[in-house]
C-alpha cells in the first residue's frame, strides 16, 4: 500500500483537476460531504465542524461551483449519496438551491425505460432536524432514500456516545419521509456501546424493526484514534465489550433480522425485499466494496476515479478559497495515483466484506499479474479449510463463521500481495 501524502504545486496544494485529467470513463456514483453539526459525536472521526448557519451560503455557492467542475466527468447517475456532518441542517430553503443546480448539471432523474430508472439519491438525516418541509424539499428535488441515524433508542446508551436526539424522533422523522413520498428509508444502528448487555442490544433492533423502514445498518463501536471516545478509553472512564460479547450481539443481529425478513448482503448492512422481490441494498455503498469509481465534492470527500484515490482537503475554509482559486476543483490531499498492487488489495479488503464475494478467476488473474497467485491461491485454499471462505458460483466469499472476522481474513490475504513467484 502506498503511504498517503499531501502533493503540493508551486506552494500551492493540488487541485482535483490533475487526477481528473486523464482518461477514464464516465462516472455513475456521486458523493457530497456537508461538514455542519450542531454538536460533534464522540464516537465520530469524519470530518465535521459545529458551525452557524451565518456560513451555509457561501459553503452552497461554492459547492455548486465545484458540481460544476466535477459535471462533466459524470455520466448518467446511479447513485448519489450526500453525507457528513449532518446534511439536513442546512434547511429547506438551500436545499432547494442546492437540487436545482444538481437538476441542472447531473443526468440521474427517471428516463424513458428501466435503464434509465432514478438514481438512488440518499441523504443523511439527523431526526432531530426533520421537518414536512425539509422533506418535500427533499423529494421534490430527486431524492428517494433518507438514511437515519439513530444509533440507539436507549438514552443511556446515547449519552454514552454523545448523541444529542430525542431517541423517539428517529420514528417522527421517517414517517415525515414516508408521507413526503420518500420511498426508501434506513437507519443506522450502534452496537458493543460500553455498559450495553445483549437485551439492550435486542431492545433497540425490536425498535427498528417496528419502524417504517427497509435497510438497516449495524455496525460495531470502533474506537477511531484521535477521538474523544477513545480518549476516554484509555483514560479508564469505561472498558470496552468485551470480544464474545461483540460476537454474540452481531450473531443476534443475523438471526434476528433474517427472521424479519432482512437479508445481510455485506458484514454490517443487511437489506428487506422490496414489492418486486429486489432487496433494498444501498447501490451507493455497493459501489465503494466493488471498487466502482465515483466523484466527490465538499470538504474531506474520497474520490476514486480511474485508479486514482484522493481527498479533498478537510478544511472547510482552505476548500472554499481552493474552489475559488482553482475555477471548482477542489483543493486536494492524500492522492495517490493508480498502483495495480494497492488496488488489488483494496478489493480484496472491500469486496469480501459483500454477501456475494469476489471473482475468484479474476482476482487469481490480478494476481498473477503482480507474480503473487500462488500465494495467494494457497491463503485462499487455507482459509476454505478454516470453514471462513466458501466457493459458489464462481466467486469466492466469507461463510457465516468468516464475517465475523472479515478484517483479519482480509488482512491475510492481503498479506500474500507482498509474496513473489
Amino acid at each position: 500500500m502506498s503511504h498517503s501524502i499531501e502533493i503540493t504545486v508551486g506552494g500551492q496544494s493540488e487541485s482535483a483537476r490533475g487526477p481528473l485529467s486523464g482518461a477514464h470513463a464516465p462516472c455513475s456514483s456521486l458523493y457530497i460531504h456537508v461538514p455542519f453539526c450542531f454538536h460533534k459525536c464522540h464516537y465520530c472521526d469524519f470530518y465535521s465542524i459545529v458551525d452557524t448557519s451565518d456560513r451555509f451560503p457561501r459553503f452552497v455557492d461554492r459547492l455548486v461551483e465545484e458540481l460544476r467542475f466535477l459535471a462533466p466527468h459524470a455520466g448518467r447517475l446511479r447513485s448519489i449519496f450526500v453525507g457528513g456532518g449532518t446534511p439536513t441542517l442546512l434547511g429547506a430553503s438551500h436545499w432547494v438551491t442546492l437540487l436545482a443546480e444538481m437538476g441542472r448539471l447531473f443526468s440521474f432523474g427517471p428516463g424513458s425505460g428501466e435503464a434509465e430508472a432514478p438514481a438512488e439519491f440518499t441523504v443523511e438525516c439527523n431526526p432531530e432536524t426533520a421537518t414536512p418541509e425539509l422533506m418535500g424539499a427533499l423529494r421534490d428535488g430527486g431524492v428517494n432514500r433518507i438514511s437515519v441515524g439513530a444509533q440507539s433508542f436507549n438514552r443511556t446508551h446515547l449519552a454514552t456516545l454523545e448523541r444529542w436526539h430525542d431517541p423517539e424522533n428517529v420514528a417522527r422523522a421517517l414517517e415525515l419521509a414516508r408521507d413526503a413520498g420518500i420511498g426508501r428509508r434506513s437507519v443506522d444502528l450502534i452496537f458493543a456501546v460500553p455498559g450495553q448487555t445483549l437485551d439492550d442490544w435486542a431492545s433497540d433492533l425490536e425498535i427498528a424493526l417496528a419502524l417504517p423502514i427497509d435497510h438497516l445498518s449495524c455496525y460495531a463501536l470502533t474506537y477511531e484514534p484521535n477521538t474523544p471516545m477513545t480518549a476516554r478509553l484509555r483514560r479508564g472512564e469505561f472498558e470496552a465489550t468485551d470480544e464474545d460479547d461483540e460476537a454474540a450481539m452481531y450473531e443476534h443481529t443475523v438471526r434476528r433480522l433474517a427472521g424479519a425478513g432482512f437479508e445481510r448482503y455485506e458484514v454490517s448492512n443487511f437489506a428487506r425485499r422490496d414489492a418486486g422481490g429486489r432487496p433494498s441494498v444501498s447501490a451507493h455503498n455497493l459501489a465503494y466494496w466493488r471498487c466502482d469509481d465515483w466523484l466527490a465534492a465538499g470538504p474531506s470527500g474520497a474520490a476514486h476515479v480511474g485508479g486514482h484515490r484522493w481527498k479533498n482537503v478537510a478544511r472547510l475554509t482552505e476548500w472554499m478559497e481552493g474552489i475559488e482559486r482553482n475555477a471548482g476543483a477542489s483543493p486536494i490531499t492524500d492522492h495517490e495515483p493508480p498502483d495495480a498492487r494497492r488496488a488489488l488489495a483494496e478489493r480484496l479488503m472491500m469486496s469480501l466484506r459483500i454477501a456475494e464475494g469476489l471473482d475468484e478467476r479474476a482476482t487469481i488473474e490480478r494476481a498473477a499479474a503482480l507474480g503473487c497467485a500462488g500465494a495467494l491461491a494457497s491463503e485462499v485454499e487455507a482459509q476454505i479449510g478454516r470453514a471462513m471462505i466458501e466457493r459458489a458460483d464462481g466467486a469466492i466469499r466469507l461463510t457465516d463463521r468468516g464475517f465475523l472476522f472479515a478484517d483479519g481474513i482480509a488482512s491475510r490475504l492481503m498479506t500474500t500481495l507482498d509474496a513473489r513467484g
